[in-house]
């Protein structure tokens, strides 16, 4: 019984002394590591419509036989999986930081839109690969349900693209947006075959439409992978040069040279900024830091800064304790 107590009290003490390393004192960045302003309740609206509506689709486009229809019940499913771990995202990105995750979990954001980009490839490879088969075998749809069903699915993803164009500063949202907008597309073009399979009897517009609608797709989804790996990987934000930042702290009057600098983004919006600051006397750190700070934040938006002050000397022993 001690030991329970014990391991309770240690902990306590641990989640004490996080709570003390994290505060942010008087003149620290003003950043947050978690996603204070987004709208869960946004997100939750959106996943019930499309789960709802996901089920309604899947069940007529295998009753009606329609590719095109089948295609955006896929598109709906991904969503409501989108839309599930977009939500899921927020609620772990609001948990606050800790003695075991010194940043918060900010990232989970990022990790959750890079899922839902390869989900999304896998829908798209998988209806290109029946609309193929398809094109050599066609086959019966019936053209007035897929007309109906298609008509009540677009309406609801413009409901859902609506409300989920509120949150665009989240990279996870606009993730969960792409799914939508597809949706959308494979909404509108499940109406056209409809249309054109209850006039003219051409099955094939089916297979045709749905492959189109998968290629206008994957601009988009490699958008989302492409910018939640280049924030997974931290690399530098998009909106800031790295040579620039570099040359211009090197014009500050008292700095000799920077190395080590690496800049990348803490969460989504939230540039941060480490380096190492060779000057000619150490005496005149404050002056200087406070020129580096004001001029980054002026000129390239950066408030979350962390820089090693070092004279020639110094910087020389730093340069040998790599080399060894």
């Amino acid at each position: 019984m001690q030991s329970t107590h014990d391991s309770h009290d240690h902990a306590s003490h641990d989640h004490a002394q996080g709570a003390h390393l994290h505060a942010h004192l008087k003149g620290d960045a003003k950043h947050t590591h978690s996603f204070e302003g987004r709208s869960q309740r946004t997100l939750a609206w959106a996943l019930g419509l499309t789960i709802f509506f996901a089920g309604v689709e899947v069940i007529a486009g295998f009753m009606s036989n329609s590719l095109a229809l089948i295609s955006d019940a896929g598109h709906m499913v991904t969503d409501a999986a989108a839309l599930g771990l977009a939500l899921l995202a927020q609620i772990i990105a609001r948990r606050p930081p800790s003695p075991r995750h010194s940043f918060g979990f900010g990232r989970a954001e990022a990790l959750a839109a890079f899922v839902n980009g390869l989900l999304m490839l896998c829908v798209v490879s998988w209806i290109c690969y029946e609309a193929v088969m398809r094109f050599s075998t066609p086959q019966d749809v019936h053209g007035e349900m897929v007309f109906i069903v298609a008509s009540i699915g677009l309406a609801i993803n413009l409901v859902v693209a609506w409300v989920l164009s509120k949150d665009q500063q989240s990279v996870n949202t606009r993730a969960a947006l792409v799914h939508v907008m597809g949706d959308l597309l494979g909404s509108v073009a499940a109406i056209v075959a409809g249309v054109v399979i209850y006039f003219t009897g051409w099955m094939q517009i089916d297979p045709l439409l749905s492959v189109l609608v998968s290629l206008l797709i994957l601009k988009s989804t490699f958008g989302v992978l492409r910018d939640s790996y280049h924030f997974l990987m931290e690399g530098v934000p998009h909106e800031i040069d790295y040579i620039t930042v570099g040359n211009d702290v090197e014009e500050i009057d008292g700095v000799k040279s920077v190395h080590d600098l690496h800049v990348w983004d803490m969460s989504p919006g939230q540039p941060a900024l480490i380096g190492h600051v060779e000057i000619e006397h150490l005496d005149h750190w404050p002056t200087v830091l406070r020129a580096i700070k004001k001029m980054l934040l002026a000129k390239h938006g950066i408030d979350h800064i962390t820089l090693q002050p070092e004279t020639a000397t110094m910087a020389g022993l730093h340069q040998d304790d790599h080399t060894h």
